[in-house]
């Protein structure tokens, strides 16, 4: 194999999950000077954060229509051009409608982002790597994230308009996606299934392992006639599809009611109630965001050692006894131990939910369906994330820390009974071989 293209395919690909995670995790450091800039009352301030989420259910679905008409690469282009828009027009604007919709586009990219750059690199990995490789999108979703929280400190000594540099500072991660998108192939799988360019796949292929690229592109190209056969005029919420739909809409959800994103976006003011001033709230952010990189590239050395199914109960078990703990810090108001339980339930959820969901979803639907599939997969996991940050501050403030941790812990309960049951192992094997297993059988 060639290593070395393939990693670098990949890396180029996965700054699409860089400009992902900084663009997710950067507005927790402006939130509230946004709120007192424009004067916005909860409500406002709820729409104002959750806005990018909202792109982002959008942008995640209609990902598959591009990625599937146009191309991944092409996709790829726009998401780029979107992300650089949108970092320097909310730098830029103003006004608050501007401002949201600016936060619209760069969401709108971060979920076709979501959709695009997992099934890409999904599909030019060889089997034996493809959890490491898909693991590189993940692993710099959490770069972007820590690397904004630690921009977010360092700029906001800056000033009372700070804010606008905080989220301004995108730009200069959007062109280098962009910059670098013309050094990486079209994905082979996707020539075969979508335009019948066998030979163009072909090169493309043996680039990446000219030892096997033959007898993976007869794989290819019988596992399409197959799926042509009996998939053609299925619906991807037909019978044919319902374990691989399954699976992806749960696994999507367990990833938001286990309390992330409310805990990424609203991170300083979470230790803010556990009675940390300002400085140290943005800073402890900072070391989650630490804690988070951490383990999340742990976690790529290992799935595709222990597996997918390994690592999710391992986390499981991790996450109830974290969020358990915070909950009873938030009953007793002995918070001192908060912040030391929440670095233990990032590393956790970095280990399993955060370092195995776009690697398995990208791996459990057939070629034909495969884009489609994602966006099903990333939709309901944006849906998720919106309903969670929107309903955040108030539920929070309505029904106490005590009773909102505990909730998230409830569901990682009923996670686990997923992982144990349900959930199957994909380490290891082709995914015209995961198709057979859940589809063609």
């Amino acid at each position: 194999m060639n290593r070395k293209k393939v990693i670098l395919w990949s890396v180029v690909i996965a700054l699409g999950g860089f400009l992902f995670g900084f663009d997710t995790a950067v507005i927790s450091g402006a939130e509230r000077s946004i709120q007192q800039f424009w004067n916005l009352n909860a409500v406002q301030h709820g729409f104002t954060i959750s806005i990018a989420l909202i792109g982002t259910v959008i942008g995640a679905l209609l990902g598959a229509i591009p990625a599937d008409l146009l191309g991944r690469k092409k996709t790829l282009y726009g998401i780029a051009f979107l992300y650089l828009v949108s970092s320097l027009g909310t730098a830029l604007s103003g006004s608050w409608p501007v401002f949201l919709l600016f936060r619209f586009l760069g969401g709108f990219g971060v979920g076709a982002s979501s959709v695009t750059a997992p099934i890409y690199i999904s599909e030019i990995s060889p089997a034996a790597r493809r959890g490491r490789l898909v693991g590189l999108f993940q692993f710099n979703v959490v770069l972007g994230i820590v690397v904004s929280y630690l921009s977010n400190y360092l700029i906001g000594r800056t000033g009372e308009h700070s804010w606008r540099l905080m989220l301004g500072v995108q730009a200069i991660p959007s062109a280098l996606f962009l910059l670098l998108l013309p050094f990486v192939p079209e994905s082979p799988r996707w020539l075969i299934t979508r335009k019948g360019k066998v030979a163009e796949a072909k090169k493309i292929m043996e680039l990446i392992n000219a030892d096997t690229a033959g007898q993976v592109i007869e794989d290819i190209q019988q596992t399409d006639k197959e799926e042509k056969a009996v998939l053609s005029k299925a619906s991807l919420f037909s019978k044919r599809f319902r374990t691989p739909v399954m699976l992806a809409v749960l696994f999507a959800v367990f990833n938001q009611v286990s309390g992330i994103n409310a805990i990424i976006y609203y991170a300083p003011r979470i230790f803010d109630m556990t009675g940390l001033g300002a400085g140290s709230a943005l800073l402890s952010t900072a070391g989650l965001g630490a804690v988070n990189f951490i383990f999340t590239l742990v976690a790529m050395n290992f799935i595709d050692k222990m597996g997918r199914r390994s690592l999710m109960l391992i986390g499981s078990f991790g996450l109830i006894a974290t969020l358990a703990l915070v909950s009873y810090s938030f009953y007793s108001a002995n918070f001192r131990a908060v912040p030391v339980f929440l670095f233990v339930y990032i590393a956790f959820f970095a280990f399993s939910q955060g370092a195995v969901i776009w690697v398995f979803i990208s791996e459990i639907f057939p070629n034909q369906v495969r884009a489609k599939g994602q966006t099903l997969g990333s939709t309901t996991h944006w849906i998720m994330a919106a309903m969670i940050a929107f309903s955040f501050p108030s539920l929070a403030e309505k029904a106490g820390g005590g009773n909102t941790f505990l909730f998230f812990c409830l569901m990682m309960c009923i996670q686990l009974l997923f992982v144990w049951k349900l959930m199957p192992e994909t380490k290891g094997r082709s995914l015209e071989q995961i198709e057979h297993t859940l589809v063609l059988h």
